[in-house]
């Protein structure tokens, strides 16, 4: 360490006396707050950062992807951190790492550190502050409370879901509310297909509710609702940054006082294409053809969607980089190809500069009649990049240009970096570059002298199906943590479902329409039906098999987190360092795998509980009028049975105004009580039953006489936390509140000017 730490001076006396100096003629005082321990503190601390700086130095891998790392790094600190002082420490306890690292280069030893040190700091701090920014001037409030009125606005989008019998709008409009307040922003709005109003599929209506019209009507709003229990969807932080308001239903008729201009109906030709596909060829292979040309899924049954997500080939329903990329990449081939077989062209042109370009613009164009919604925006600008690459003549497919993609996406959509579809798709991409690139796998696909074509066909179509269980592999965490739910055979169906996909439908799909414009059409879209049948025959019977769906309750954030960073270690370097991220991964699986299931769910409004543990069903306080609210808490429970009453149960005892349930944990006795009443009851008698139990759990706010032995979980205690997760046996409670923060998408709540103990609504 000679020359990087300046030697203390040492006196005449001293000097000479070798290892067994005195320390007090030296002098030095070694005492603890003398010049010496500074000194070997410096010592030590300059060796860590010479053996930091070697240990980077030494390690050949790309250092762009880390940046792009660093700075979606920054940005997940800005949303798990809870509010404004916790982000202002976050930056500035990277302000102090660098302040402590930069200076101790007098002699420019620490070259690699230091470059590394400030670069991935400052695109840490570029992150969140540029979601932090984006937040502050461009996120919407929601609307304070639920409102019944006359909504008049401008239709942005419409999608038509004829499975649910529905159109859901999207407005822009101005809301009066109390106080003389007015809010501009959008809201989103389920309207019913009436078997009278329009055609099966909604044609008549959509006609009217295209983008750009100008509609009046009466609706129920809502604002954009937080997860319903902790960890479940968070579609108010997804509102926040999408511009909705509030969202709801249509009650009544709708009227439109104005129609789009002319100008606007692109909705309208892609709603013309998919009713002409589902015209040509019927049943779910018609809805699917519809989904894949136009991005219109509304119309596809709800138990084929369900076969598609078990079977893990749900992404090929929504327009993704799998479908931009089979566009892209067919148009780029066959202008390459047609371009070549012309002399005059080939030898006055850039092949493939001309291609690129080509393939570009139908890029470009696939993705607006798609909609041009933000997954398929991300699509869309990864294979431009890729179409870039490939004309320059460098790696299309490499770490570095994953990054750039990763961080102008990020750029624009910082949001989008704690969202399923960019973790996954770059997720995914990520997965192959690493696993194609690695030694093993270049190893195997090495070329064999006097090997046969059979053979080299086997090897590549092993090294296929290894890449997809190393996908499938990959995704795990995410899929678990934001689903809850995770197939283990998906990798052995996508083996299968991409290359049908992308090499035989979309193709044959593209030529049936090309050949629909000389009514010639029908042999083409008989083989689109029948490989769509394909698909759907692979979907359910990989969905049915035994064992094809893992459910496991709520990942805690920071086991994602760990697993996430072990694989992001394990994909971005090179070399036998790179198995290190084996350890976080290992020990989030760990973790994850001994995660006990909460045995009590309370949603946010305290109307639905969910007890577990009594056998693979969940115990429901309340029958539902639809399959959302007992499939979301089955998902977060990690339960594969049915979700039931819990009067059926014979550990409760249910009357007209409340349900009292016994659960036992680990030999102790929880007892239960859950309001589901809305008339007055006897105070008395509501104190004794309150005495009696550990937790009262009600949707109203319950008087102070109300004292149970553990937790009182009324509106007010809700009104606050969000929802809940029980943990019985650990006698510990999650929140909803506690992911949340005090981000604006989960507002404090404001005063009612209801008296909270009114008789017409509390006991």
């Amino acid at each position: 360490m000679a020359g990087l730490v300046a030697t203390p001076p040492v006196s005449h006396a001293a000097q000479g006396q070798g290892d067994g100096a005195d320390p007090q003629r030296t002098g030095l005082d070694m005492g603890p707050n003398g010049l010496g321990r500074h000194w070997a503190k410096a010592a030590r601390l300059s060796s860590v950062l010479a053996h930091a700086n070697a240990w980077i130095e030494a390690r050949g891998t790309e250092r762009g992807p880390w940046l792009s790392v660093a700075f979606a790094a920054g940005i997940c600190a800005w949303v798990v951190l809870p509010g404004v002082y916790h982000w202002l420490a976050f930056l500035a306890a990277l302000g102090g790492i660098l302040l402590l690292v930069l200076p101790r280069d007098r002699d420019g030893r620490l070259a690699y550190l230091r470059l590394a040190v400030l670069s991935v700091g400052l695109m840490a701090m570029a992150g969140c502050a540029t979601i932090w920014i984006k937040s502050s001037f461009l996120g919407t409030p929601p609307l304070p409370r639920p409102l019944f009125t006359v909504v008049e606005g401008t239709v942005v989008n419409r999608e038509v879901q004829a499975a649910q019998g529905r159109i859901r709008l999207t407005l822009a409009t101005r809301l009066a509310l109390s106080g003389g307040a007015v809010r501009e922003g959008q809201v989103r709005l389920n309207v019913p297909i009436s078997p009278g109003d329009s055609a099966r599929d909604g044609t008549r209506l959509d006609q009217r509710l295209a983008d750009g019209a100008r509609v009046r009507l009466r609706a129920r709003l809502m604002p954009p609702a937080p997860p319903m229990v902790p960890g479940g969807f968070d579609f108010a932080r997804s509102a926040w940054f999408s511009g909705l308001m509030a969202t709801g239903s249509v009650v009544g008729p709708v009227t439109v006082i104005a129609p789009a201009p002319p100008g606007t109906r692109l909705d309208a030709v892609r709603q013309r294409l998919a009713d002409h596909i589902r015209a040509r060829l019927g049943g779910s292979p018609g809805a699917i053809a519809a989904a894949f040309a136009s991005g219109d899924r509304g119309s596809i049954a709800q138990g084929d969607e369900d076969a598609m997500r078990d079977a893990g080939l749900t992404h090929l329903l929504s327009i993704s980089g799998l479908h931009v990329s089979a566009v892209v990449g067919g148009v780029y081939f066959l202008a390459a190809r047609l371009l070549a077989l012309v002399p005059f062209l080939a030898l006055r042109l850039r092949v493939p500069l001309v291609a690129a370009a080509m393939g570009a613009l139908a890029g470009i164009g696939y993705t607006l009649l798609t909609g041009a919604e933000v997954p398929t925006i991300r699509s869309c600008l990864g294979a431009l990049l890729v179409l870039l690459a490939l004309a320059l003549g460098r790696d299309p497919l490499s770490l570095r240009m994953l990054a750039v993609a990763a961080f102008l996406v990020m750029l624009f959509w910082p949001e989008a970096v704690v969202g399923p579809s960019f973790q996954m798709s770059f997720g995914s991409v990520i997965a192959i570059i690493a696993f194609d690139g690695s030694a093993p796998a270049r190893r195997f696909l090495a070329h064999r002298a006097h090997e046969g074509w059979a053979m080299r066909l086997v090897r590549h179509l092993g090294l296929v199906l290894a890449t997809g269980l190393v996908i499938e592999l990959a995704l795990m965490p995410m899929a678990l943590f934001h689903f809850h739910r995770a197939g283990i055979y998906g990798a052995a169906a996508n083996v299968i479902a991409i290359p049908l996909t992308t090499f035989l439908t979309m193709p044959l799909i593209a030529l049936a329409l090309l050949l629909d414009l000389a009514n010639w059409g029908a042999p083409a879209w008989w083989a689109v039906g029948k490989s769509l049948d394909t698909l759907l025959w692979l979907a359910h019977v990989t969905a049915s098999q035994p064992g094809a769906v893992t459910l496991l309750p709520g990942m805690p954030g920071w086991v994602f987190g760990l697993m996430v960073a072990g694989l992001l270690w394990l994909a971005l370097w090179t070399g036998r360092v790179r198995l290190w991220g084996f350890i976080p991964i290992g020990l989030g699986a760990v973790v994850t795998a001994l995660q006990p299931t909460p045995d009590v769910l309370v949603t946010g409004d305290g109307h639905h509980v969910g007890l577990t543990g009594e056998g693979p069903d969940l115990l429901l306080l309340r029958d539902t009028r639809s399959d959302y609210t007992p499939s979301t808490l089955l998902e977060n429970a990690g339960l594969e049975g049915q979700a039931r009453r819990l009067e059926t149960w014979r550990g409760a005892r249910c009357n007209a105004d409340f349900c009292r349930a016994v659960l036992v944990r680990e030999g102790r006795a929880f007892a239960i009580l859950m309001s589901r009443g809305r008339d007055r009851v006897d105070r008395d008698e509501l104190a004794k039953a309150c005495a009696q139990a550990d937790i009262v759990i009600a949707d109203r706010g319950l008087p102070g006489v109300c004292r149970p032995r553990w937790l009182k979980a009324d509106r007010r205690l809700l009104r606050a936390t969000g929802g809940l997760a029980i943990y019985l046996a650990q006698r510990r409670v999650v929140t909803v509140a506690q992911s949340e923060g005090q981000h604006g998408w989960f507002p404090a709540p404001e005063p009612s000017n209801t008296p909270m103990s009114a008789p017409s609504r509390n006991p």
